[in-house]
């Protein structure tokens, strides 16, 4: 059966977000359920999403270059690697896909589809937290692709993605839409509706570091590798959704 390319790449953009969701919401539900400690709440939600992120890269990278991130989709519209129509294909998949996903999530565990998080997070330490995670994504993904070490993509992602988990402030979120979605759940991952903003606008900041950070340690030499292999049909990309607060 024939699919409209363009669809074919936002579709996949979409699903990757919402399973990337589900598994973040689900995966902190049955961790708060399993587990009244912390710490071992949170190391279930981080190995639940580092092994989908791993799983979702590999599969999808070589349909839509696996984005799942509007600020990755975003620094590549600005670095001409995909044209502004199809960029805004991609965030509008993303953030419908994560909404998706946070319905599946709750609805999984026998909770409402959507329903506001009343959980606060909005300290400037957070949002410091949010800006190193993003920097060290874009920053990541730029290497792999100016280096030519792309095909390493769905095993370093999902490592810094974990990796961030436990040493930023604010769990890596990382993502616009998986923020938005996280918004829409009031258990252990969700974040409060009127943080939300403050978390986009560090993760807007963090790509530009991450993206300056490319140009300066890994200039442009001629056409950038895409990230995700067997050969990638489109823009290198990778996804990520955060961690929950542990405070």
């Amino acid at each position: 059966m024939h699919v409209h390319e363009p669809s074919r790449r936002a579709s996949a953009e979409a699903i990757g977000t919402a399973a990337l969701v589900a598994t973040v919401v689900g995966s902190g539900i049955m961790a708060t359920r399993l587990s009244g400690d912390v710490g071992v709440q949170l190391l279930i939600n981080a190995l639940a999403t580092v092994a989908a992120l791993a799983v979702l890269i590999w599969a999808l990278g070589p349909i839509s270059g696996a984005h799942f991130n509007p600020v990755v989709t975003l620094v590549a519209v600005v670095r001409r690697e995909i044209a502004v129509a199809e960029a805004a294909r991609y965030v509008a998949a993303q953030i419908v896909g994560g909404l998706a996903g946070t319905a599946l999530g709750n609805l999984m565990f026998e909770l409402p589809a959507w329903h506001a998080s009343g959980k606060v997070r909005a300290t400037p330490n957070l949002w410091l937290g949010e800006v190193v995670a993003t920097a060290g994504l874009l920053s990541l993904i730029g290497a792999l692709t100016r280096t030519g070490h792309g095909r390493l993509g769905p095993a370093l992602v999902p490592a810094w993605i974990g990796a961030a988990y436990f040493f930023t402030s604010s769990t890596s979120f990382a993502n616009p839409a998986v923020t938005i979605a996280r918004a829409a759940t009031d258990t252990f991952s969700g974040i409060a509706p009127s943080s939300v903003a403050g978390f986009v606008g560090a993760q807007l900041i963090g790509a530009a570091v991450g993206a300056i950070l490319t140009e300066v340690f890994h200039p442009r030499a001629g056409t950038p590798e895409p990230l995700d292999l067997p050969e990638p049909v489109h823009q290198p990309g990778a996804s990520v959704g955060g961690g929950a607060d542990v405070s």
